[in-house]
């Protein structure tokens, strides 16, 4: 098939465009590189640097797509409730303009990269999909808003549509990683301690209703990620919308986090209890059973301790 990828230059868009490539399929990635990296493209993918207009006229041109790969997005929570318009415009309002090129070049798969802030403060853990959505942050509710237009797009066109909602993504694959700038994911912060990068780790809560105090979080790898997309691709189906977890159906805390990095690294993570960050859940923890069930994709990689290692490889010959 013949994909469009926006996204395709930041940290899981890179992974996701080197595996349709290995898969044999024609990529095309957009992206204006606000978060990603023009060396992050993988080799044999087309590379556009641009917005989703840009994308609307790629869609618009003389080659015909067979799908898009969603990926671009702003996913800071914190910048999101300082200012929510650039999340609203740059998350929601570009997907619709994106969805109406699609429609207008009669391109009829897509694959979303949505988020498990779409559930918000959960009432029961594990997450499974038919859990009441109530993000806390205009980043939550704006990819919920999508995957909502999104239903009524599948019911509406010839438009097949599956949403992804990661937990959170860990690891590296070859010489893609995660680098951004800032950095607010708990493993690449520790990593950066490890190294002496950083002074030390700030445990935004310890007060919390946890084994340890701390938060719980389900992480998975970013190859897996990369997987489940494959998987979505395989099954789109016009005039359907789904929606499905990806995670590993565990849960570490962030001490635990803190925990493994020392033990991958070799070196102390020094730490210090911080304030509690405003929306954070005390537990989020994926129940995968629908996307095993229906598309037959499980976690391949789900030890904590070799997302670590990857991610240390990658950060050690990034930054080392």
């Amino acid at each position: 098939m013949r994909l469009l990828v926006t996204g395709g230059a930041g940290y899981i868009g890179s992974v996701v465009a080197r595996r349709l490539l290995d898969e044999g399929h024609r990529v095309v990635v957009v992206d204006d590189l606000s978060s990603g990296f023009a060396d992050a493209v993988p080799r044999g993918a087309e590379f556009v640097r641009g917005t989703m207009a840009e994308a609307a006229r790629v869609l618009a041109g003389p080659r015909r797509f067979d799908g898009v790969v969603h990926l671009a997005a702003r996913s800071l929570i914190d910048d999101s409730v300082r200012r929510p318009e650039r999340y609203w415009r740059g998350n929601t309002v570009e997907t619709l303009r994106l969805l109406d090129a699609m429609l207008a070049a009669g391109v009829e798969r897509l694959v979303f990269s949505s988020t498990a802030a779409t559930y918000g403060q959960p009432a029961e853990v594990p997450i499974t999909e038919s859990a009441p959505t109530a993000p806390t942050n205009p980043y939550g509710a704006s990819k919920l808003a999508v995957d909502k237009a999104l239903d009524d797009y599948t019911r509406a066109h010839p438009l097949g549509a599956v949403s992804l909602r990661y937990f959170n993504v860990a690891g590296s694959v070859g010489d893609c990683g995660e680098r951004h700038e800032p950095e607010t994911h708990v493993i690449p912060i520790a990593l950066d301690v490890a190294l002496g990068r950083r002074p030390e780790f700030s445990v935004y809560g310890d007060d919390y209703p946890t084994r340890d105090g701390t938060c719980v979080r389900d992480f998975i790898h970013v190859a897996d990620i990369a997987e489940a997309h494959l998987a979505a691709l395989r099954t789109v189906a016009p005039g359907e919308h789904r929606i499905y977890n990806l995670g590993n159906g565990q849960g570490f805390s962030v001490l635990e986090v803190l925990d493994a990095v020392a033990r991958v690294t070799g070196r102390p993570v020094p730490s210090r209890a911080a304030d509690r960050r405003p929306g954070d859940p005390p537990t989020l923890v994926a129940a995968g059973d629908l996307i095993r069930r229906e598309l037959g994709w499980k976690p391949g990689r789900p030890d904590l301790a070799e997302m670590i290692e990857d991610a240390y490889r990658f950060h050690r010959a990034r930054r080392g």
